[in-house]
């Protein structure tokens, strides 16, 4: 039903998440990024609480591993539960209980965590993690979705994807990146053209929240 990548970007230490569902609305209930802190997929038959459980233990001091463990043994059925995470040390920590759907699998890098359900065969998420590792795309963004292509290319989901999602966290508290598509027939297409509308204003509008009086004109009728 659902494969995600979650990374660090060592080159600026921004998070970043994207995933993909034959359900609707996935980013929206299932990655949790903060800025600062971490990045968290929280999956599988999802409960969207553990995103914020865990990333709290990280902002408080744990490690992947350990935020990881303790939000689980608060959790009534960790059995149904498929969770990715990676601290700010580019730490990672993933879990897939024996319930998850389907088949399933993950695989952990250097700083980058892929998990997967209801998978069309095991290998879509090593291929998502190296698609991200070996991209030479110049974007956070552009990798990410390289390792998203690459899943696909092997296979991807058992199902129809119908939701997918794009999150990026920087230095400011709000994300600098974050598009979704909530449902639709080809939302991977549409992620990707959605990030080349967003691209070239995704610093503009950083800028506008941090000092309006640097920012660019909106370009809209009316903006002076």
């Amino acid at each position: 039903m659902t494969l995600s990548l979650a990374a660090r970007d060592p080159e600026t230490g921004a998070f970043g998440i994207v995933i993909c569902s034959s359900s609707p609305a996935v980013a929206a209930r299932c990655a949790h990024p903060r800025a600062g802190v971490g990045v968290v997929a929280s999956q599988n038959i999802t409960n969207p609480a553990l995103g914020p459980a865990i990333l709290d233990l990280l902002a408080g001091g744990a490690n992947a591993e350990t935020a990881l463990k303790s939000a689980l043994a608060q959790e009534k059925y960790p059995d149904h539960r498929q969770l990715t995470v990676v601290d700010t040390q580019g730490n990672t920590a993933v879990h897939s209980g024996a319930h998850s759907l389907g088949v399933h699998a993950h695989a952990q890098g250097d700083g980058a965590v892929a998990a997967g359900n209801l998978l069309a065969d095991e290998s879509v998420i090593a291929a998502l993690l190296s698609g991200y590792a070996e991209s030479g795309s110049d974007t956070f963004e552009e990798r990410l979705l390289d390792g998203l292509d690459a899943a696909l290319d092997a296979g991807g989901e058992a199902g129809p994807v119908h939701s997918a999602g794009l999150l990026v966290v920087d230095d400011v508290l709000w994300p600098v990146t974050d598009l979704r598509v909530d449902f639709a027939e080809e939302p991977l297409a549409d992620l990707a053209a959605l990030w080349q509308i967003w691209q070239p204003q995704k610093n503009d509008y950083r800028m506008r929240g941090v000092d309006p009086t640097r920012a660019p004109s909106y370009g809209v009728p009316g903006d002076l």
